[in-house]
C-alpha cells in the first residue's frame, strides 16, 4: 500500500519542481516587460530613446533560452518536459533490454580459466634474471 503513495508523492513533487519552473519564468518576464517599459519612458524623456536596445536585445535572448529551457522548441515537442520523460523510457527500455541480452550470453558462455597471478610474476622474474645473465 506505501508504493502507490511513494509514487503519488514523487509525481507530485515532479509537478511542483515544473510549476516553480515555470513561474520563474514568468516573473523573468514579468521583470524584463517591466524593466523596458520604465527604460524607454525614461529614454525617450531623455532624449535618447535607443541607449537602451542592446541591454534589451541581449537580456531578450537570455529569456528566449529561459523559455526553451522551461516549455522546449516552439512549434515541436523536442526540449519539453514530456519529451524528456519519453527518453529516458527509451533510454531505460533500452538498458533493461540489454541487460537481458547481456544476462543470456553470461548464462551461455563458458567461464574463463582462472589464472594464478603469482605464478605469472614468478616467471616474469625468471624471464627478467635470465635476460640479465646474457
Amino acid at each position: 500500500m506505501d508504493r502507490p503513495n511513494e509514487t503519488d508523492e514523487r509525481y507530485y513533487l515532479l509537478a511542483k519542481r515544473r510549476v516553480q519552473k515555470k513561474k520563474r519564468f514568468f516573473n523573468h518576464l514579468k521583470a524584463f516587460v517591466i524593466v523596458n517599459v520604465v527604460m524607454s519612458i525614461i529614454m525617450m524623456l531623455d532624449g535618447d530613446p535607443f541607449d537602451f536596445l542592446p541591454a534589451t536585445l541581449f537580456w531578450g535572448m537570455g529569456l528566449a533560452f529561459h523559455y526553451v529551457r522551461v516549455f522546449g522548441i516552439p512549434g515541436t515537442n523536442i526540449l519539453t518536459p514530456e519529451w524528456e520523460d519519453e527518453e529516458i523510457e527509451k533510454e531505460m527500455e533500452r538498458i533493461r533490454g540489454k541487460r537481458i541480452v547481456e544476462k543470456e550470453e553470461e548464462m551461455t558462455a563458458p567461464l574463463p580459466p582462472v589464472k594464478d597471478e603469482s605464478l605469472e610474476l614468478k616467471e616474469l622474474r625468471k624471464n627478467y634474471d635470465e635476460q640479465d645473465l646474457v
